[in-house]
């Protein structure tokens, strides 16, 4: 598994990458003061760090407990894996959405899908070319109080 020092890293570089590209798309899009729309961005950026770093750490234990490796990734796990963690970042900022663009709760998840379908296919990319540079170990050792 990757240790914590990487999933830091992997972390701080997908928010920073993200914030650049979606913060003026979202400010165009919404019709929304940059500012505004920044300091949302940030705000959910730091909450997405956290959630990012308890989602991979607890779906790497996942692969283990079921036996795969975790330096072995399919496309269609990427895709899983892009999938649950948008839709349980969603459930956590719809709320903050909401109430910071001043929009009703089926505004905000209209807004909350569109972007969270840019970071779908964002996290996909994002963590295809992540594991090219900073490739996972090839063999995954578990001690054995881990099984």
């Amino acid at each position: 598994m990757r240790t914590a020092k990487d999933r830091l890293r992997h972390t701080i570089l997908f928010e920073l990458l993200g914030l650049v590209t979606v913060t003026p798309l979202a400010a165009l899009i919404l019709n929304k003061d940059m500012g505004r729309i920044g300091a949302l961005a940030v705000a959910i950026s730091l909450l997405a760090m956290a959630t990012n770093y308890v989602f991979n750490l607890a779906f790497d234990h996942a692969l283990v407990r079921m036996g795969r490796p975790v330096n072995v990734r399919p496309p269609w796990m990427r895709a899983l894996h892009a999938v649950l963690f948008e839709a349980t970042l969603m459930l956590i900022t719809l709320p903050i959405v909401a109430w910071w663009l001043n929009m009703s709760l089926w505004q905000a998840l209209a807004t909350d899908v569109g972007f969270a379908l840019f970071y779908l296919a964002y996290a996909y990319v994002y963590n295809w070319a992540y594991d090219r540079v900073f490739p996972m170990p090839s063999a995954v050792r578990i001690k054995a109080a881990d099984r």
